[in-house]
This record gives C-alpha cells, sequence and structure tokens, in this order.
C-alpha cells in the first residue's frame, strides 16, 4: 500500500496512528489524511507532522460523506489502502444528537466502502476501526470474543454497530479485501478532554469536582493508543482478510479505581492542592442511560494469529499519559479556549458540531 487514506485523522487514535506509521513502524509510502475537523478534530495535532513530512503526508479537509469529492480524493491520489478511524465516538454526546452518529459513522462509512469497490482493481485493503461497545454489556465474568453476538446499548455504539456489518457484508457480498479491529477503551497523549482519563487529569489540576457516574464501579478494560496503532498496524499487514480482530489491554479496572489512581500521581508530581489529596475532589452524580456495567476484551486471537501483545501496562500508561498532559498545557489551553474555536471557524468555517 503506497497511499493509505485515513479517515479521521485529526482525531485522537487516528492522529496517534500517522504518528506512529510515519515514526515507528517503517512504512515508507505516503498518508492522506481526510479529517472534516468536527468538534474534537484537532490540526495542532497533527502540525509538526505537517512540517515533517511534507512529501508523504497530505491533509485535506472533507467530509467523508461526500461522495463527488471523496471519489476525487481516491482518484487523484491513486489511493490503494484504507485505515477508517472516522467516526461520532462519545456516548453522552450520541443520546443527545444520535442524528450526527448516523451520519457520519453509517452513511460515512458506507459512501467509503462504494469508493474502495468503485476502485477495488487498485484498493488491496479497507480496515475498518470499531469499539468493544458493540457487544453490549458484560457480567462480572467472562470476555467479548470475536463470536459474541452484537447489543449496542447507545446510539453511538448502534452507529458503529451497524457499520461493522457493513464492512463484513461488503466483503462478503463484494469480494472487498477487508479486516476489522473492535477496541477497548483507548486512553493516551491528544485525547479530547471529554473522555474520562483527561478530563479527570484537568480538572484535578485545576481543583474542580471530579464527576464519577453512578457508583463508579462500571469496568473498563484500557488500551495504550501506541499498543493500539501497533495492533491496527499488524491487522493491516498480516491480518486474514474477512476477519475480525479484538484489541485489548489487558487492563480491567473499575472507573472510581482509574479516578483515584489519577489523583494520587497528580499529587506525587504536583503537590496536594489546598493542603489535602485530590481524591476529596471526586464527586458522584446521577449514572447516565444504557451505561455498560463492563466491558472485557479476549484479544487473544489477535496474539495467537499475528503475535501481537500490548506493550504498556495501566501503571506505565497512566503514567506517560498523565505526564503529557503535564508537559502539553499550551495544547491543552488552546483547545479548551476560545481561541482555539475562533481559529477553526476563521480557518474552516462551519461544520457538524
Amino acid at each position: 500500500m503506497r497511499n493509505i487514506l485515513v479517515t479521521g485523522g485529526l482525531g485522537f487514535i487516528g492522529s496517534n496512528f500517522i504518528r506512529y506509521l510515519l515514526h515507528e513502524s517503517g512504512y515508507r509510502g505516503c498518508l492522506i489524511n481526510v479529517d472534516f475537523i468536527t468538534y474534537a478534530g484537532n490540526p495542532d495535532n497533527l502540525a509538526d507532522i505537517e512540517k515533517e513530512f511534507k512529501d508523504r503526508y497530505r491533509f485535506i479537509r472533507c467530509d467523508i460523506c461526500d461522495r463527488e469529492r471523496m471519489s476525487k480524493i481516491f482518484d487523484e491520489m491513486a489511493i490503494d489502502g484504507i485505515c477508517h478511524f472516522a467516526a461520532e465516538s462519545h456516548v453522552d454526546r450520541s443520546l443527545v444528537r444520535p442524528d450526527a452518529f448516523i451520519q457520519t459513522n453509517i452513511v460515512g462509512t458506507f459512501t467509503l466502502l462504494e469508493l474502495a469497490r468503485k476502485f477495488r482493481g487498485r484498493v488491496e485493503l479497507f480496515h475498518h476501526v470499531s469499539t468493544d461497545e458493540v457487544y453490549g454489556s458484560l457480567g462480572r465474568e467472562g470476555f467479548f470474543t470475536e463470536e459474541t453476538p452484537y447489543r449496542p446499548n447507545s446510539p453511538y455504539s448502534a452507529s458503529k454497530a451497524s457499520s461493522d456489518h457493513l464492512v463484513r457484508a461488503y466483503h462478503m457480498s463484494y469480494g472487498l479485501p477487508v479486516t476489522i479491529s473492535n477496541c477497548s477503551n483507548n486512553y493516551g497523549p491528544y485525547q479530547f478532554p471529554e473522555k474520562l482519563i483527561p478530563l479527570v487529569i484537568l480538572n484535578a489540576l485545576e481543583g474542580k469536582p471530579i464527576p464519577v457516574y453512578g457508583d463508579g464501579r462500571n469496568v473498563r478494560d484500557w488500551l495504550y493508543v501506541g499498543d493500539h496503532c501497533s495492533a491496527i498496524w499488524a491487522i493491516m499487514n498480516k491480518g486474514r482478510r474477512g476477519e475480525t480482530y479484538n484489541v485489548g489491554g489487558n487492563n480491567e479496572m473499575e472507573n472510581i479505581q482509574v479516578v483515584g489512581l489519577i489523583c494520587d500521581i497528580l499529587d506525587e508530581y504536583c503537590g496536594m492542592i489546598d493542603g489535602g489529596p485530590r481524591r476529596r475532589l471526586i464527586t458522584y452524580v446521577k449514572d447516565r442511560p444504557g451505561h455498560d456495567r463492563r466491558y472485557a476484551i479476549d484479544g487473544s486471537k489477535l496474539m495467537r494469529e499475528l503475535g501481537w501483545a500490548p506493550h504498556e501496562s495501566f501503571a506505565t500508561g497512566i503514567r506517560k499519559t498523565v505526564r503529557w498532559y503535564l508537559d502539553n498545557r499550551k495544547w491543552v489551553d488552546r483547545l479548551i479556549s476560545g481561541e482555539y474555536k475562533a481559529w477553526i471557524k476563521e480557518n474552516y468555517g462551519t461544520n457538524r458540531s
């Protein structure tokens, strides 16, 4: 694959993937990053990459639902591989505005699949990045496998489940070369502050209340984003076409444990706040509708077939993450300020919020 289209490459995982390919993977081809710059897309995530890799990286602002313009990109850029990250991805937002999730996650994926089919003589792979949330909620025991039936419980997870089915159907119906990965909860550098871990870091730094849904006992399997990127690349290179691979971090933790650990790390790095530990900032709030109790990934297929395993434990990964947010306050402050929003409007105009 000499010209890989990365959709949603200005987002959290997409930008980390582009960095991984250009800095660590040994890939020598070109990356074409298509992102519509919705609320979580951030050009600052790859500003240095754009300068460093002028001959091998190109950013194009485009809505993946715009079939005519995307077709020109496929044609003019000679796209022969696709790694599809672009998605609306926050459960809380999907409860308020599900229409945006249907449009991007379902219609957008369909549009890309149709274009991959149109250019199938050249396209070697369509890799679709999805989530473990399509499987629904686990009890206290057991793990999600690639054979687990889909039982999505939010508009977000339902839209991702639909896109998964479309990708598989295009493989079965048209012979399109595809792979699918369903990952557990990611964390790491460049994550938008609405998500649990960066939200806790920033609130704890500023002495603000740290909201925790329900009793805080919901369990997630945490995956460091750098490990996720290496897993995706392994699947794209060595995965069997038409197959789904679960990607987990082997790091099950209750939300309240995650929050407490972050508070302790910040107390260690920055000292107490107002004379006391940051754990006293924890504030329990009403649980959100359809809040899945537990996710846990069985990633043995990926490990067995492709020899991949996560490098970071949660203990090492969370320290790297906290350190990154402490060392990149300019990125954080610009993102959450009116300055960033004004800059986006001036340079790119309006788009879906």
